[in-house]
């Protein structure tokens, strides 16, 4: 009987045991890393500086299982149109500290706000966010309206669920739910990223990148709690405010998107009418590495 028990335990501890296995953030990847890791008042985070040394601020903000790595190619075609581009990871991902806390709308406008604090922007923003990221920068927009002039949303967060299944399954359980999001998650997304290896990208060996970043500490509960928090809810009141004060925004969207529906285009157009919005045939999440040219194409068009 003993025995049982004690397999029982094993079999219940294996998930948290790999979780502990896996490596965090070494002071080396962070030295040989082009960019800077400062300490903000929630845990250190990484940010790097693209671009002209002069011009306007464009900020970057990725999205759920990302980090800066994305923005990689976007960022050298906004450098062409002259913007300086600021991108940064969030709280668990890339080479930013792994926190505790619940990762919510606050907890991503704080981080956000302190980088900025840090390194005293006070211009009028263009704000990208990708995928959560999206939902991000809603937030941001709809508490500052005053610090960005337009906002660009890329497959952006926040119309629909996109918890379905056992994902939402795991959110909405306390306890059993971290168990099982950390035995079935990790599974679930590296064969969505293998799924996704033949396909074009602007980010050189952004695959590999992907992979890397499912083996470090942290990572996949921080996931979890974007789940939990952030995402949890949709961003209606913020594009109804955001479109109250006129502010320009552009959705992108991919046609072929099976993360976040292209229904979510109607939901945007509902909330705030005067929205541009285009899709681009084809593109499906990662619009924003496989389709870089078409996502600038776009961008050019909007500023006229």
């Amino acid at each position: 009987m003993i025995w049982v028990v004690v397999l029982a335990l094993g079999v219940i501890a294996i998930p948290q045991t790999i979780e502990w296995m896996r490596h965090g953030v070494s002071a080396k990847r962070r030295a040989d890393s082009p960019g800077k890791v400062k300490l903000l008042s929630q845990g250190e985070t990484y940010y790097e500086w693209l671009g002209p040394e002069r011009g306007p601020v464009a900020v970057c903000v990725h999205g759920l299982s990302t980090s800066s790595y994305v923005w990689r190619g976007m960022a050298k075609g906004l450098a062409l149109l002259g913007f300086r581009v600021l991108v940064y990871d969030h709280y668990g991902r890339g080479l930013s500290e792994a926190v505790s806390g619940k990762q919510d709308a606050d907890f991503f406008v704080t981080q956000l706000v302190d980088l900025l604090v840090l390194e005293k922007i006070d211009e009028p923003l263009t704000m990208l966010g990708y995928s959560m990221g999206g939902a991000v920068v809603a937030h941001f927009a709809a508490r500052y309206p005053g610090k960005v002039k337009q906002l660009i949303l890329l497959a952006p967060a926040g119309m629909h669920d996109i918890a379905g299944g056992k994902i939402k399954m795991t959110r909405d359980w306390p306890v059993i739910g971290d168990w099982l999001f950390l035995l079935i998650y990790p599974f679930i997304l590296r064969k969505g990223i293998r799924a996704e290896a033949g396909l074009p990208s602007s980010v050189e060996d952004i695959n590999a990148l992907q992979h890397a970043e499912t083996d470090r500490r942290g990572y996949f509960p921080a996931i979890l709690s974007s789940l939990r928090g952030l995402l949890r809810h949709k961003t209606k009141e913020q594009h109804l405010a955001i479109a109250a004060t006129g502010l320009p925004v552009l959705a992108i969207w991919g046609e072929d998107d099976d993360v976040i529906p292209l229904a979510s285009k109607d939901a945007l157009a509902e909330w705030h009418p005067q929205a541009q919005q285009t899709v681009i045939p084809g593109a499906g999440h990662g619009l924003t590495h496989t389709h870089t040219d078409q996502v600038l194409d776009a961008i050019k068009a909007s500023r006229g």
